[in-house]
């Protein structure tokens, strides 16, 4: 007896070159458009890093100013007696140039309060270090003639001179790439904008307006040029803004109601 056995053979097929070309092509297009995106993200992180550096740049500057501000014509003469001028050691040496001003304003243990304000530049005196000593201080765009779009600061201890053309300057940069066409604004006890700026204590009109002076608005715009917003395709830009009022004892005008009365 013959036995007959079968056999199935099975064909077995697996994936030809085109396919496995086809699925190469298919990953390659997912893992670059994940890379694309991964470098997307990146891009935004970075940017938005920079908006919190320069946002936190401003806040610095912002308290700073508003700390130094609060000091503003501390200590003057309307808290002490002048009138004792030659009592005082060395005595008290009057001057004779702004008849409108208290005739102590150049001595270094006055502060004047407000002594010069522009759109991008105040400069005032008080004694910022808490310890009665007068200091002469300055914010200004570019206050050193050596950075066009640096707000920076001055402080230094006051001498005996006049305020606005005798005190030496220390400047120090507070924020940069700063492009705010006018970072300070000013307002009067009545709550008017001052105009016709820059105005300095050297004229009886300029004098009168330092006095009148309540409220100090600041206005930041940074844009930084080493960074590119994805979206815009433009440098970063960051913008801040605060106000502060004034206790202003100023020594600039006499006989005038200021804001600290």
């Amino acid at each position: 007896m013959k036995l007959h056995r079968n056999l199935r053979f099975v064909k077995q097929q697996g994936f030809t070159l085109l396919e496995l070309l086809i699925v190469v092509l298919i990953l390659g297009i997912v893992t670059g458009a994940v890379f694309s995106q991964m470098g997307a993200v990146q891009q935004r992180m970075s940017a938005e890093q920079v908006k919190i550096d320069d946002l936190q740049q401003a806040r610095d500057f912002v308290d700073q100013f508003f700390r130094d501000i609060n000091q503003i014509g501390d200590p003057n003469t309307h808290i002490f007696d002048a009138t004792t001028g030659a009592t005082w050691t060395p005595p008290l040496l009057p001057q004779l140039t702004y008849s409108w001003a208290s005739p102590y304003i150049n001595d270094s243990r006055f502060a004047i309060g407000l002594v010069k304000i522009d759109s991008n530049e105040l400069h005032f005196e008080g004694s910022v270090n808490g310890v009665g000593t007068v200091q002469s201080v300055i914010y200004m765009l570019n206050g050193s003639g050596n950075c066009t779009l640096c707000m920076q600061r001055s402080q230094v201890d006051k001498i005996t001179a006049d305020p606005l053309t005798g005190q030496a300057t220390n400047w120090g940069t507070e924020v940069n790439d700063v492009t705010t066409p006018a970072i300070f604004t000013y307002f009067k006890t009545d709550g008017t904008q001052v105009t016709g700026l820059p105005v300095d204590y050297t004229t009886a009109a300029g004098a009168q307006t330092l006095a009148a002076i309540k409220t100090v608005h600041i206005s930041l715009r940074i844009r930084n040029p080493q960074v590119l917003d994805q979206k815009t395709g433009q440098p970063i830009e960051t913008s801040f803004e605060g106000e502060v009022s004034l206790n202003n004892c100023s020594m600039a005008a006499t006989a005038m109601a200021m804001s600290c009365n």
